[in-house]
């Protein structure tokens, strides 16, 4: 039997079983991101494994099983982002009013890149009511205020760490802030948007570190960071969008507990994974930048832009506010244990949803 048969399927199995440990180490929660990647390098080893292991070996079919297995954990987590599962979102009608809808382009700039010009043809193309920019420093700042006569209400933060952001708007932007919900240099952003049907939306901003060897060593601060604004947009009266780079996949433990608690909806779920990170590696992409919204809305359209020289892809989402078609939308359901989980992660950082900005909130 080819001992690097054997060798390949104790790895498989090891790196399957490491994401179970919910340890926040980024060596442990690194491996939920390329859940794709391991799904296909398992599928590879299975037939492998039919070529060249003897089928009357006891041995063999213990490694073909455990191969099995891996592979439908990963397919598990990564199906509910193909067309094979049902949507969690409707899509709009052809004939929705211009004046519910809302576009949003979601756009990580990378602080070191230098092609402005790139983007900002892309929000001429496809006019959103609303850019939200992250890694974005003075020097990008600079060449976004070219926006602001079609955009005028803004939320600047520019910081050279990379975690400035921006919000341009051509909507009204409400009760706006800038917060530091978690770490003192990470910021987010919220505001309470009106539609020109005069409907308002409460609006949520984020971009928390990652967990990794540069930044984090844990994904504690991130994970709480999600968790706080989950249980504050829960019960809120308004429709909720929540977008930004979340540094943490959709198909992630920490991110399905995000949608559950919060009761957000996702709208890539029965349609695609719409990978918008590594813009440079084809076959090292996972979703990275997102927006969850409320069940308010329906979409009329999801898009993966082309590059515009940074490491992230734009996400451009267009929403339409219809309540009474979108009230049988369902999302996650939090059981007892996913609230008590968000509990744990939020006391550990010693932070709650009483910080989170409630724009458009009646007073408490």
């Amino acid at each position: 039997m080819p001992m690097m048969i054997v060798v390949a399927t104790l790895l498989l199995l090891l790196v399957t079983l490491l994401p179970l440990w919910r340890h926040p180490h980024w060596l442990v929660r690194g491996l939920e991101f390329p859940r794709l990647l391991l799904a296909t390098a398992a599928l590879l080893l299975l037939v492998a494994q039919s070529l060249l292991l003897q089928p009357d070996r006891a041995l063999s079919w213990t490694l073909l099983s455990v191969t099995g297995a891996c592979l439908l954990w990963q397919l598990w987590w990564i199906l509910p982002y193909t067309p094979l599962w049902p949507r969690e979102v409707k899509s709009a009608l052809s004939d929705a009013p211009e004046e519910r809808r809302l576009s949003i382009l979601t756009a990580n700039v990378l602080t070191t890149n230098r092609d402005a010009r790139t983007l900002l043809q892309l929000v001429q193309d496809c006019a959103p009511d609303v850019l939200v920019t992250l890694e974005s420093d003075q020097w990008w700042q600079d060449q976004l205020d070219a926006l602001q006569p079609a955009m005028p209400h803004a939320l600047k933060c520019p910081l050279d760490n990379f975690y400035g952001m921006h919000v341009y708007s051509r909507l009204p932007l409400d009760e706006a802030s800038i917060d530091f919900l978690v770490e003192d240099d990470v910021p987010s952003m919220h505001a309470v948007l009106t539609l020109p049907s005069g409907d308002r939306v409460r609006v949520h901003f984020l971009h928390p570190a990652p967990p990794s060897p540069t930044e984090n060593p844990q994904s504690a601060e991130r994970d709480a960071e999600l968790v706080i604004v989950a249980r504050s947009v829960a019960g809120s009266q308004l429709p909720v969008v929540v977008t930004g780079d979340l540094n943490d996949v959709a198909w992630s433990p920490t991110t399905r507990l995000f949608r559950a608690i919060s009761g957000l909806l996702d709208p890539r779920v029965g349609r695609g994974m719409f990978n918008t990170f590594h813009a440079h590696y084809p076959f090292l992409r996972w979703p990275l930048d997102h927006l969850f919204h409320s069940d308010d809305f329906t979409l009329r359209s999801l898009r993966r832009l082309p590059p515009f020289g940074s490491d992230h892809f734009a996400l451009f989402t267009e929403l339409v506010l219809a309540p009474v078609r979108g009230a049988d939308q369902d999302g996650l359901e939090p059981t007892g244990e996913d609230h008590a989980r968000a509990r744990s992660i939020a006391a550990a950082q010693q932070v709650s949803a009483a910080s989170v900005p409630t724009p458009g909130e009646p007073a408490a």
